[in-house]
């Protein structure tokens, strides 16, 4: 009887949502440009543009979004009535930005964001708002649906491949992967890349369970160069995307800041999510939840490096490792708890939000051979940064051949110190357990991980965590139109 009830509530809850959506939205999508500016201390926001493009990829029940991810949230409602419509959260470039320290003395910046909301029959309200905060709202905006302000126009020129299409855009997990850095005469490699690591992920748990949701799309806009700018290399390209590495000063960070090149080459296909792929050898990516991510194609961390970074831009999943230099300074602060659903400050043992998925007779919080593992990975990182360093200086210089055996053996040391590293991790005895193991989120105190290891806390392909999976799947089933809570 338990299972009947749970059955006809979700039938309900899907007939209403569904009428929910029928009743403001149309099949098409509200596109709005807006810049984001500010310091560490302020923070604005002011419209640009907006758009009316093609079909609405996201779900249809369910429009309010039930995770807790994401600093940012953009919310629509009926301004007769007041109803909350549909809502999202987001995080942004300029929320990474104002964490680093020249945000912190005083140094203002601009990024151009971009929010899409179902295109409404009505007029109605949006807003912006930062969770947590008061005011909460940092931009409130009226949109009539037949304004003629509202731009309705083709897409950038580019070319579309359906590499995995099992079923409409409404009844899927919509990804597109933008080609960045390809030339007109690369359209085949973009292609052969497209194919390797869309099966790739179409592999790997849970994404294999639930290939049967999951659309997944290629777009590729010719760039006249090659490759990426690389700013300490002193390497500069003129691409589609305009993507960098040394994002917010970290030498490996690659995003990029044209977010309206981005947008408008996306247009040509229905997406929920976005995967710019790098047509470029460094080790190199980035990822900002719902907004996109970027990883380097063609180096031997490459398959790892699409699905780490995926994690974080797709189901909010939060950085493990705690070793490595980041351009943040206070991504996490202290004493709170952490959104991620993969990291955890450990406050409240008893409520620890994987408890269910730990065993009775592991203690909170779980000791592991810590000191030792800080000893040897911290000798590699500062080795690392040295290496790094020199390789950029024979670069700028001139000695092009000289930096490329200095990054071949810079890889060469990566790889070697990997496996030390995970053999060393096996040895443990509390490998493959899931409790709260100290260091996690750039953190080497104060905040956890569910497990030893996992995909987002070291290089290479291997499995996510019990509690990373979970919290993959349910992002999948909500975008498939199965609510994921």
């Amino acid at each position: 009887m338990r299972i009947l009830i749970l059955i006809l509530l979700f039938s309900a809850s899907s007939i209403s949502g569904a009428s929910t959506f029928e009743t403001h939205f149309e099949d098409a999508t509200l596109r709005i440009d807006y810049y984001h500016y500010g310091d560490g201390e302020t923070e604005f926001i002011s419209f640009d543009r907006a758009f009316r493009q093609g079909p609405w990829a996201g779900p249809r029940q369910g429009l309010s979004d039930p995770f807790p991810y994401g600093r940012s949230m953009v919310r629509v409602f009926d301004p007769d009535s007041g109803k909350e419509l549909f809502s999202k959260g987001f995080d942004s470039y300029f929320g990474e930005y104002r964490t680093t320290t020249p945000a912190h003395q005083g140094q203002s910046r601009t990024y151009s964001e971009s929010v899409l909301v179902p295109f409404p029959k009505h007029p109605i309200l949006v807003t912006i708002e930062i969770r947590d905060s008061e005011p909460a709202s940092l931009a409130r905006w009226t949109f009539d649906p037949e304004d003629i302000g509202i731009a309705s126009e083709e897409p950038a020129a580019a070319i579309v491949v359906n590499h995995h299409v099992p079923a409409p855009p409404q009844t899927c997990l919509d990804i597109a992967f933008l080609g960045e850095g390809y030339t007109s005469h690369e359209f085949g490699v973009f292609k052969k890349d497209l194919e390797r690591f869309a099966d790739l992920m179409l592999d790997h748990e849970p994404y294999h369970s639930m290939k049967d949701s999951i659309c997944i799309r290629g777009v590729m806009a010719p760039s006249s160069d090659a490759g990426c700018d690389e700013p300490t290399r002193g390497h500069w390209k003129r691409t589609a995307m305009g993507a960098s590495f040394n994002a917010l000063g970290s030498e490996r960070y690659l995003l990029t800041e044209d977010n309206r090149a981005l947008r408008d080459i996306a247009a040509n296909v229905p997406y929920d999510t976005l995967i710019v792929m790098v047509n470029h050898e460094r080790y190199g990516g980035g990822g900002i939840y719902n907004l996109f991510c970027t990883f380097t194609a063609h180096n031997r961390w490459s398959p790892y490096l699409v699905l780490h970074e995926f994690g974080h831009s797709f189901a909010g999943l939060a950085d493990e490792y705690y070793t490595s230099s980041v351009a943040y300074e206070d991504l996490h602060p202290p004493d709170s708890e952490p959104i991620a659903p993969n990291v955890t400050a450990l406050l409240d043992s008893v409520g620890l939000k994987w408890r269910d998925l730990v065993d009775d007779t592991t203690p909170l919080p779980t000791p592991w051979l810590k000191k030792e593992y800080d000893l040897l990975d911290r000798a590699y990182q500062a080795e690392r940064e040295k290496r790094n360093q020199a390789i950029a200086e024979a670069s700028r210089g001139g000695h092009g051949a000289e930096a490329a055996q200095m990054e071949a053996d810079a890889e060469r040391l990566a790889a070697d110190h990997g496996k030390r590293m995970k053999a060393f991790l096996a040895t443990d005895p509390m490998a493959g357990k899931v409790g709260a193991f100290e260091g996690a989120g750039y953190a080497a105190n104060g905040l956890y991980r569910p497990t030893l290891d996992c995909l987002m806390f070291s290089r290479g392909i291997q499995p996510f965590c019990p509690v990373c999976r979970r919290a993959v799947a349910e992002m999948v089933g909500r975008y498939a139109g199965k609510l994921g809570r």
